[in-house]
């Protein structure tokens, strides 16, 4: 056996030798290892020698040595032998990865066996209605351990949960306090256009939300990726289940646990608007390049000039060097303030006027579990206060969780549990603090707009600062409550009845209070500014009932024929309701309560207070079975059915069946892999196929015609009020039915050097079949819109691979590192809506996403480059405008000598080409740990390798934050600090004028009021792939001999850093992260920097 030990043993070094040099040189000299023994000599110690093998007798190479107590110790050889300094009698103890550790009294010529852990070798997961032997799953299953997620201080578990998981995609699209993360499995799952494709997530069997649950609570996830794995679940689960089991008490002593954080937090690529110098050049170049002369007269920008240069002295007032006060905004009648677009020199960065430079957060949680054999229990409660970025009034999200588990044991046969979940969140922001805000933000947030009058009240010109920290405030509190009942029967051995209740009410109360807004006169008297002013509530509550019974036996034949049988009944009913009433005419802006309003708009006229309602509710009900077989553990089959039933659906296409099989081959078990198991411990081949129907449409009702009442709607006054109106009902499609998903995986799990290397490699076909989408278009004059039918195909297929590496040097030194990377691509296979293959929608045969444009020559250095160009490719079909120096060349691919889009379909596209796609591809998580004597270090990387963006709308649809200046003109314009590299040269406004200086090879063309330049175009498509180090975590541990002697059994002090860099080529005015939401200009995410501890009594 000495080859194979010799080979494994050669592989080992390669393996330590790629992933661990850094961790490795991080090492004190005297704690390095080798064969002849490390530490420190002690007194009357004696070399003694020894072996240490596997049950089998075969030696066991690298395990550690070391005298308890000590620094002492060594790591065996080729043979297993080792040789250590000891005194006679002292206790070694002896590890290795894979293997439990033994303790045992130094002598001569010792022989010591190790024992595979079990734990490790019958790992279980939590799968659907159960859990199975990791060794035996043949579906698609990864598992995330609770300590991973808790270990981050995160708001939620989504983000602790964000590229931890091969093929899970967690967006965090928003830094918003109320934001959540979108999540989806495998890639794109539907269109969008009458169903979802969201996972379904379960806690403890009951749905819930995945962000009401306290990362702390939790003690495992489990994802479901295949149709095999989440097919038990049926319709509610096609695209993947999220399994999230919570702590529970163990048996032995009471145990109380506390952990806190302490978190400060900055925005992360915030964006700055340019100074009021550059601000005004910029624009009198726009308005210059666009044949418009100037917007900043020369006598206003001297002014704007040396109000910049000049000192800060009070609100809206600086000072000149020779003691003459300036100010932002004057009075041209001595009594109002001048309009500040027309008047303004102020010199204001309004994303630093708006946004805090940090902000503090804090986290506290305590929990206490213990119990016996018979009883056990687990409470915990959560505390977290989460303070905003906005610095002109509150921003800010609180969360109150409490949570309580029960398991006893009634008879030998009988038990039960009881679990209760409780979340309080509450959350307030300005009122003003909406999606418009975003959009504008840099339009009407002008450099030379004041902030402040002189007299140090806000001036809205319009500009943002005044309505959010004056218009009033929007808050929403939410409580939810899970009650779950649970009985296990055993009447006999492994013939287990279990009967759960699930119980969930969720609760949101919303008020907003849109308040007046007033400016102030010279005189320093307030005038009414913005007449809106209402008190809106809305409330909705849901009633969600979950009942599940199933019966399971598990029993062998002859020894080696395992089998599961499960069978069971889950019923679901949700009820909702929804109201809201809105009144203008707030009496007290101190208390904007709806009974304090008098229903009077501010012109005296009485306004009809807008009240709406709904009472909405579906049920489903589902027959389910699982047939598990294996022989021998090496040869598995799992089957599945699901006969489900929703009353989304009419009674004729209510119920579908859904079956899935699985097989799955663990090959490092048969006898001919023997002569390889030193190297390769695990190896396993699966196959799964499964079939399930989605009834997560989006309209509960898509198949009934609704007639939609209207109180006082009537455009026609009939005895002097506005009549009741009702909406003729929408086209609906009787014949709609289940989208169905068929799936298709195939997996490789592996293990090698005892398990130190393990991964899992999955290929995937998932097929969305008649697929909820819009019916083909009907003629305008039948005077509505077309209903939604089962019409569209898609297809995703990906790939999913993860490796991680483990293990533990004779120093004590241990360290790991994880990859996970995936793929996925969709493809529209069917969609009838397009008949003319229009290239801005979906396509039958091609792939979503796609993004079409020209393909660019570069910018134009002279007019004569640019009339050289216009000879062979003629631009007139773009812009009539005249081209010059600065402006874009495009290039002709079709040889006609001009540029253009033709009928922009799949046949006629003129000069466009496909340029890139935004579907984001190669997902990529990596986790580096590594501890030592107490202290323990975590790095976590999370990123996208491929992704295309192309900012391609106006109007605040994000063009004007990588241009400026478009073609939605100048009140659209965004002068922020990142569109300042454009083209210029000597005819320049600015260079003529001595503001600028020349800059021909700048990355934007020469700003215009015109979309000539701003294209879909290759130059400008941005990369968006990035790297992001997630988190960066530095802990202590006391040791056990101090914490004993002050009651305590755990205390670690950890630092922590959340988003610490990013690695991106994209421009700075974009997150990569938020690219695609809110107009590239939404709430930012956050760099948090936290300390805290946690302690065990």
């Amino acid at each position: 056996m000495k080859h194979k030990a010799l080979h494994s043993l050669t592989n080992k070094t390669a393996f330590v030798s790629l992933l661990a040099p850094a961790l490795l040189a991080s090492c004190p000299q005297s704690a390095s290892a080798s064969a002849a023994g490390i530490g420190i000599t002690q007194q009357n110690a004696k070399k003694l020698t020894g072996t240490v093998v596997d049950a089998k007798g075969e030696p066991i190479i690298g395990a550690t040595i070391k005298v308890k107590g000590s620094s002492t110790g060594t790591v065996t050889d080729i043979d297993g032998n080792f040789s250590v300094e000891a005194k006679p009698g002292v206790t070694l103890e002896i590890s290795y990865v894979g293997f439990k550790t033994t303790e045992v009294k130094a002598g001569a010529n010792m022989k010591v066996t190790l024992n595979e852990d079990s734990q490790s070798l019958n790992e279980v997961v939590v799968v659907g209605f159960g859990t199975q032997k990791k060794a035996n799953l043949t579906g698609a299953v990864a598992m995330v351990d609770g300590e991973d997620l808790a270990a981050r201080p995160v708001t939620s578990a989504a983000q602790a949960l964000q590229g931890m998981v091969p093929g899970l995609q967690i967006s965090q699209n928003s830094g918003s306090m109320d934001a959540k993360a979108t999540i989806n499995v495998r890639g794109t799952a539907t269109i969008g256009q009458g169903s979802s494709g969201d996972p379904l997530v379960l806690v403890d069997g009951s749905e819930a939300d995945i962000n009401t649950i306290n990362p702390q609570d939790i003690e495992s996830i489990s994802v479901l990726k295949d149709a095999a794995a989440s097919s038990i679940y049926g319709s509610r689960a096609p695209f993947g289940v999220i399994l999230i089991t919570t702590k529970k008490g163990k048996n032995g002593k009471v145990t109380v646990n506390y952990n806190n954080s302490f978190r400060i937090s900055s925005p992360i690529r915030q964006k700055h608007m340019m100074n009021s110098v550059d601000f005004a050049s910029w624009m009198n170049d726009t308005y210059y390049n666009s044949g418009w002369g100037t917007y900043f007269s020369t006598d206003r920008m001297k002014q704007i000039v040396d109000y910049h240069n000049a000192k800060q002295v009070g609100p809206g007032t600086r000072q000149l060097a020779d003691g003459t006060l300036v100010y932002g905004i004057g009075s041209s009648n001595g009594t109002t303030w001048d309009d500040g677009y027309a008047n303004g020199i102020d010199d204001v960065d309004w994303y630093d006027a708006i946004y805090k430079k940090s902000t503090f957060s804090m986290e506290h949680t305590a929990s206490v579990s213990g119990g016996s054999e018979k009883f056990n229990y687990y409470a915990s409660f959560d505390y977290l206060d989460n303070n905003g970025l906005m610095k002109l009034a509150k921003d800010k999200f609180s969360r109150y969780a409490s949570n309580a588990r029960i398991d006893g044991k009634i008879t030998d046969w009988l038990k039960f549990n009881y679990a209760m979940r409780w979340t309080r969140t509450d959350f307030e922001r300005p009122a003003n603090l909406t999606d418009n805000l975003y959009n504008n933000l840099a339009r009407q947030g002008w450099p030379i707009l004041p902030l402040y009058d002189r007299n140090g009240y806000y001036y809205d010109s319009p500009s943002p600062a005044l309505g959010l920290a004056t218009g009033g405030q929007d808050t929403t509190q939410r409580d939810v409550l899970n009650q779950q009942v649970g009985l296990v029967i055993e009447p006999i051995k492994n013939w287990l009845t279990h009967v759960d209740f699930n119980y969930r009410t969720d609760s949101s109360l919303r008020h907003w209070g849109k308040q007046m807004t007033y400016n102030h006169n010279v005189a320093g008297e307030p005038y009414v500014y913005d007449t809106s002013n209402n008190a809106h509530n809305e409330e909705t509550k849901e009633n969600y009932f979950n009942f599940q019974a199933y019966t399971e036996y598990t029993f062998s034949l002859a020894e080696k024929h395992n089998f599961h049988v499960m069978g069971g009944f889950q019923a679901e009913q949700m009820k909702q309701t929804k109201f809201s009433a809105e009144r203008v005419g707030i009496l007290d802006p101190s208390r904007p309560y709806l009974d304090l309003t008098t229903g009077y708009g501010y012109d005296g006229n009485a306004v009809t207070p807008s009240v709406s309602g709904a009472y909405n509710q579906w049920q489903t009900a589902g027959f389910f079975g699982r047939f598990n077989y294996n022989y021998d553990e090496r040869y598995l089959l799992e089957a599945n059915v699901r006969h489900d039933g929703t009353s989304r659906f009419r009674t004729n296409r209510m119920w579908k069946t859904f079956p899935s099989v699985s097989l799955g081959w663990n090959i490092a078990r048969e006898k001919f892999w023997e002569p390889l198991t030193d190297v390769v411990n695990t190896l396993k081949l699966r196959a799964s196929y499964g079939s399930l129907g989605n009834c997560n449409t989006t309209n509960w009702y898509q198949t009934y015609s609704k007639l939609e009442y209207k109180p006082s709607n009537g455009e026609w006054l009939q005895d002097g009020k506005k009549p009741n109106t009702v909406a003729a009902p929408n086209l609906v499609s009787d014949l709609l039915t289940w989208e169905r998903i068929e799936s298709y995986d195939i997996g490789l799990d592996f293990g090698l050097f005892n398990n130190r290397l393990t991964g899992s490699f999955d290929w995937y076909i998932r097929d969305t079949k008649d697929m909820v989408g819009k019916a083909p278009e009907l003629p305008d004059i039948l005077g509505t819109a077309v209903p939604v039918t089962n019409n569209t195909d898609l297809r995703t297929q990906g790939w999913e691979l993860q490796i991680a590496w483990r293990d533990r040097l004779a120093n004590g030194f241990a360290y790991g590192a994880s990859v996970n990377l995936s793929d996925a691509r969709t493809k529209i296979t069917r969609y009838p809506n397009n008949p003319t293959n229009s290239i801005d929608t979906y396509i039958a045969g091609r792939y979503i996403n796609e993004i079409w444009g020209y393909e660019t020559e570069g910018i134009a250095k002279s007019q004569e480059e640019m009339d050289a160009h216009l000879k062979v490719a003629d631009q007139s079909s773009i812009s009539s405008e005249s081209w010059g120096a600065g402006d874009v060349m495009y290039k002709d691919l079709n040889g006609d000598k001009k540029v253009t889009q033709g009928m922009r379909t799949l046949d006629d596209h003129g000069d466009l080409k496909v340029i890139g796609n935004s579907t984001p591809r190669y997902l990529m998580g990596i986790n580096l740990n590594a501890s030592w004597k107490g202290f323990d270090i975590q790095a976590f990387f999370q990123g996208v390798l491929k992704r295309d963006y192309y900012c391609s709308d106006n109007y605040g649809g994000g063009k004007e934050f990588l241009f400026g200046a478009t073609g939605s003109g100048q009140w659209w314009c965004s002068g922020i600090t990142d569109v300042k590299d454009y083209y210029r040269d000597a005819s320049s406004w600015s260079v003529q004028n001595g503001y600028m200086t020349e800059n021909v090879n700048g990355y934007l063309p020469r700003p215009r009021y015109s979309d000539m330049n701003t294209q879909t175009q290759s130059r400008y498509l941005l990369n968006a792939a990035y790297m992001r180090l997630k988190n960066l975590q530095i802990g202590y541990t006391l040791p056990k001999t101090l914490l004993s002697h002050i009651g305590l059994t755990n205390a670690r002090f950890f630092v922590s850093m959340e988003n610490l860099f990013t690695i991106t080529s994209l421009p700075h005015q974009f997150d990569p992260e938020t690219i695609s939401s809110k107009a590239a200009n939404g709430y930012p995410l956050s760099k948090t920097f936290s300390f805290g501890v946690n302690v065990t009594m």
